[in-house]
């Protein structure tokens, strides 16, 4: 199988459109189609279908796409670590951060690393493990930092970077902050910060824990910025990490609600891909934010 024919084929899915691909390749139309035919015919598959506006992908061509986007972003990596154990500095680092090392790693990490590799193209995405689980596994993030399910497969590898815990979060002045337990929540609306698929594993095991019926869950949000405008312009509470509380970039905007029960926080964690190594920018960067953990201040580690 050519390489070309794997970038013909990523080029026609992405545009939609056998002519639009041809011009975004450089090429000409008529060679667009034999390219996809030439695949199509070694594959033994159909992986597009005509349709009033373009082309499409075939259910067996919506499986090769996620399989030539690995292909493709390896052998990008592949180039990029190759110039980089030459001494380059260029390149592309895609990462995935939930709230806790945004707040209390990147700002020590982000320095170093880009004195280290100043030419590298950062692509820094806020997310929770569930938004971009397919996106690591498929080779699109070099790695993701932060709480993750207990369970994530046999094919990523998952390095605990340090124990959290949480505290319950809502906007300043709440109705609810002089509240000292979770039985005085019980009326509350929440949001959930979605760190599992199960919306309802977040907080349901801790109320049942206490004999407390389940939380009424109302908003579901999956970024630092959509949790921070949930809070500020509602009544609703968030469990959130207790870094929360303690950067100078929140706690301005929202005030704990201390009760009396323990509000475990799963460990953040780094979760990389198993059998396949990082660039060297990427093994860097990740050396930088296991560095930064050690400047945490103890109250947050």
């Amino acid at each position: 199988m050519k390489l070309n024919a794997i970038r013909d084929f990523l080029a026609v899915a992405e545009r939609g459109s056998l002519r639009a691909a041809a011009r975004q390749t450089g090429g000409s139309q008529p060679a667009m189609t034999r390219s996809i035919q030439e695949l199509e015919r070694e594959l033994g598959v159909v992986l597009f279908e005509r349709t009033g506006t373009g082309v499409q992908l075939t259910p067996m061509g919506q499986v090769f796409l996620r399989r030539a986007s690995s292909v493709q972003n390896e052998l990008r990596r592949a180039q990029e670590e190759l110039d980089q154990l030459r001494g380059e500095t260029h390149g592309r680092l895609t990462v995935a951060l939930s709230s806790v090392p945004h707040l209390a790693l990147l700002p020590n990490a982000l320095r170093p690393f880009r004195q280290r590799y100043p030419n590298v193209t950062m692509d820094i995405i806020d997310a929770v493990f569930p938004t971009i689980e397919l996106d690591l596994r498929e080779s699109r993030v070099d790695c993701y930092i932060g709480p993750a399910p207990a369970d994530v497969g046999a094919d990523l590898l998952v390095e605990k970077l340090f124990d959290n815990t949480r505290v319950i979060v809502g906007r300043k002045g709440h109705p609810l902050g002089q509240a000292r337990s979770l039985k005085d929540l019980i009326e509350a609306e929440w949001i959930s910060t979605s760190i599992t698929h199960i919306a309802e594993d977040e907080l349901g095991p801790l109320f049942a824990k206490h004999g407390l019926p389940a939380p009424r869950l109302k908003m579901q949000l999956h970024s630092t910025l959509s949790f921070l405008v949930g809070m500020v312009y509602s009544d609703l509470l968030m469990m959130a990490p207790v870094q929360w509380i303690m950067s100078p970039l929140l706690r301005d905007k929202v005030a704990p609600i201390h009760v009396r029960e323990l509000l475990p926080a799963p460990p953040v964690c780094l979760i990389r891909r198993a059998g396949l190594p990082l660039t060297p920018a990427a093994e860097y960067f990740c050396d930088m934010m296991r560095r930064a953990v050690l400047h945490m201040d103890s109250v947050g580690g």
